[in-house]
């Protein structure tokens, strides 16, 4: 578990506080992302914290390789991630005044920064929501099975073109019958 302590940054004689770590991950986080990864193989987070009056300023780059589910198929995907995040940590409760600046402002219990839950949070996070193995995304491929299949929404929109909706074929029937009994009345007419 990757932590700062506030005071420690506040007081320090050092204008930044520099952080390099490679992480590892608990069975919580992958409990907690147990639908979104599969695995972690490796994740190094860069950083540079400082106090400016009256947040403990994070500035974070992290790069990460994972196992993440193809979002068609389940399929195992790897995703190199490359992103970068900053957050703000307050000993006390954010005022109006400072939550309107727009700002993520996270306020801390105690004296504690956890870098690592912070890092787990925004990869989750930068995660995209469509994930396809090489086959699917060179191919186009979907998953099928017995009397299902998954379709594009183009190949959707299109067979949903060219399908009858049937209340319209009852009424195309109704006013074809209409047409006819017209047009046999005029033919009766004409024969007079």
């Amino acid at each position: 578990m990757l932590e700062l302590s506030i005071f420690q940054i506040k007081n320090s004689r050092e204008p930044l506080t520099q952080i390099s770590a490679d992480l590892t991950f608990a069975d919580g986080f992958y409990q907690r992302a147990k639908d979104l990864v599969y695995e972690v193989k490796s994740a190094h987070v860069e950083g540079q914290l400082f106090y400016d009056e009256p947040f403990v300023t994070g500035n974070f780059q992290v790069e990460a390789d994972l196992l993440v589910p193809s979002s068609r198929s389940l399929e195992a995907v790897p995703l190199k991630q490359k992103f970068s995040f900053v957050e703000n940590y307050s000993d006390h409760e954010p005022t109006q005044e400072e939550k309107e600046l727009g700002l993520m402002i996270i306020p801390l219990d105690d004296d504690r920064i956890d870098v690592q839950t912070a890092v787990e949070d925004n990869m989750l996070l930068n995660i995209p929501s469509t994930v396809l193995t090489k086959e699917e995304a060179e191919e186009d491929l979907y998953p099928e099975g017995q009397g299902w299949e998954v379709m594009s929404e183009q190949d959707f929109a299109g067979q949903k073109k060219d399908q009858v909706n049937p209340a319209f074929a009852q009424l195309q029937g109704l006013l074809d019958k209409m047409q006819a009994e017209e047009d046999k009345d005029k033919a009766e007419d004409e024969e007079k």
